[in-house]
């Protein structure tokens, strides 16, 4: 599928009006939707970002864009649909969107635009992620779900409300819980409760069994007091919501034979049509994990439930579903940086703590928490890169994974080490003035004290401004 993200420049892409040389963003990313089910040839909305315009004004995922400024979209359009959603001269643009609501609504959104030789401090966070892997990193998991819908062409957007099959205050309270996870996501999909004269029904069924044709790989051994050792488990990583961070879960790999696995847990969610062709199933998902420990059902829909949902209405694959975790969380203090003179100010963002503060654009920077910005962004990149080498060793290895991008060495600081990593990012020779951005970490700042001094020079004065930086978290996942 055609994939184009609308977000800012030299990181993720650019969407620039090269005579004035600035780049906008409305902050969100789309698709061209061949799903004959939602959104057929038109775009769809897969992805809305945190603190964007997009998210202000109101855009949710699987939005479907109907027209752009009264345009409709279609065959002919889509192809140029960039210049339309840029008309030239115009900040505000609007979007006819469609969803569950049923009713077609116009949207208005300004767009965010700065220069192309400006790098905010989103940008930056991404750019020394390595700082904080803690709380910045990009991850990819998968769940092997198998997603099936009815082959009869129609519209998911005609059904506007839903109830459950055979809700009762008798109820087993696993299936009230699980229930209201799934009530809490359509809901978000503007899907209207009505236990009165439902357009939809939903039917859960769950099981959790020992598996009675469990054949172990390898017989257990014995210790040295004869007594048996425990097998060896396999442990999977996915996104725990719960926890808001990727949780290990005792889950058999993907690739795992049923035989091997000493239990079964089986989730699935089926909503069947009770508008126009009642008894039909139009959607269904279902969630089938192996395992060789118990494990609690409860605790599994939890985790699951908002993930198997993601693949309604819009959906991209019929089993084994791939998603990509975003996390960041940085200090924002609204300072764009002069890409081409790292030290000098290109703008700062209204309201933002600097602009409250009287910091300007083109004002000059001396150095951040007593930390030298008289470099060029080569010798930041370079010794930051170098500053990663030597400090590996205060890294946990225990936490290594691989993130999106392939790179298989991400860690966590140690825990243990803490005042040694401080000590290293105090060390003005390693040029961590950026790691302000993550200056709310122990392992940066130990003292707790999230303030930020940055020296500057307005021309032949010097003035010193102490800014205490708002703490941006922007989490997002998607079906990758």
């Amino acid at each position: 599928m055609k994939r184009i993200f609308f977000i800012i420049v030299t990181i993720l892409g650019v969407f620039a009006v090269k005579a004035q040389d600035i780049s906008c963003r409305y902050g969100f990313s789309y698709e061209i939707s061949n799903d004959p089910h939602w959104g057929k040839n038109k775009p769809v909305i897969t992805s809305v970002y945190p603190n964007s315009p997009a998210k202000r004004a109101g855009i949710k995922p699987y939005d479907i864009i109907l027209a752009v400024e009264g345009v409709p979209v279609t065959e002919s359009v889509l192809d140029d649909l960039y210049l339309f959603l840029n008309p030239e001269g115009k900040e505000i643009v609007e979007l006819t969107i469609q969803n569950f609501t049923g009713n077609e609504r116009k949207i208005k959104i300004k767009k965010e635009c700065k220069s192309i030789y400006s790098i905010s401090e989103e940008q930056l966070a991404t750019a020394f992620a390595m700082y904080a892997t803690e709380y910045t990193h990009e991850r990819l998991f998968s769940c092997p779900f198998v997603t099936t819908r009815t082959k009869d062409e129609i519209d998911f957007s005609v059904f506007k409300s839903f109830n459950f099959s055979g809700e009762s205050s008798d109820q087993p309270e696993t299936a009230k819980k699980i229930n209201d996870l799934i009530k809490k996501e359509l809901i978000n999909r503007s899907l209207k409760y009505d236990p009165v004269d439902p357009h939809l029904t939903i039917q859960i069924y769950y099981s959790f069994n020992k598996n009675p044709n469990y054949k172990p790989k390898t017989p257990k051994r014995t210790n040295k007091n004869g007594k048996q050792e425990k097998e060896d488990s396999s442990y999977v990583y996915r996104y725990d919501v719960t926890r808001d961070r990727m949780t290990k879960f005792p889950f058999l790999p993907p690739n795992t034979i049923e035989t091997e696995a000493g239990y079964i847990l089986k989730l699935g969610i089926r909503l069947e049509d009770n508008k126009l062709k009642k008894g039909r199933i139009i959607w269904e998902c279902e969630a089938n994990e192996f395992l060789n420990e118990p494990y609690s059902l409860e605790s599994f829909a939890f985790v699951h439930i908002p993930l198997m949902c993601m693949q309604f209405p819009y959906m991209k694959y019929g089993r084994n579903v791939q998603f990509r975790l975003s996390k960041k969380k940085y200090n924002y203090t609204g300072i764009n940086y002069n890409i081409d003179n790292i030290s000098e100010i290109a703008s700062i963002d209204p309201y933002s703590p600097a602009a409250k503060a009287g910091i300007l654009p083109y004002d000059k920077i001396d150095a951040i928490a007593d930390k030298r910005m008289d470099k060029s962004s080569q010798q930041f990149t370079s010794a930051y890169r170098q500053f990663l080498v030597n400090t590996l060793k205060l890294r946990n290895e225990s936490t290594r994974f691989t993130d999106a991008n392939g790179f298989p060495d991400c860690m966590f600081w140690d825990e243990l080490k803490y005042p040694l990593i401080a000590k290293e990012f105090n060390n003005k020779k390693n040029l961590t003035a950026f790691s302000y951005l993550f200056r709310y970490a122990p392992f940066i700042n130990p003292e707790g004290n999230n303030t930020c001094s940055f020296k500057l020079r307005r021309g032949n004065e010097k003035l010193e401004f102490i800014l205490r930086p708002e703490i941006r978290t922007e989490n997002t996942i998607v079906v990758e």
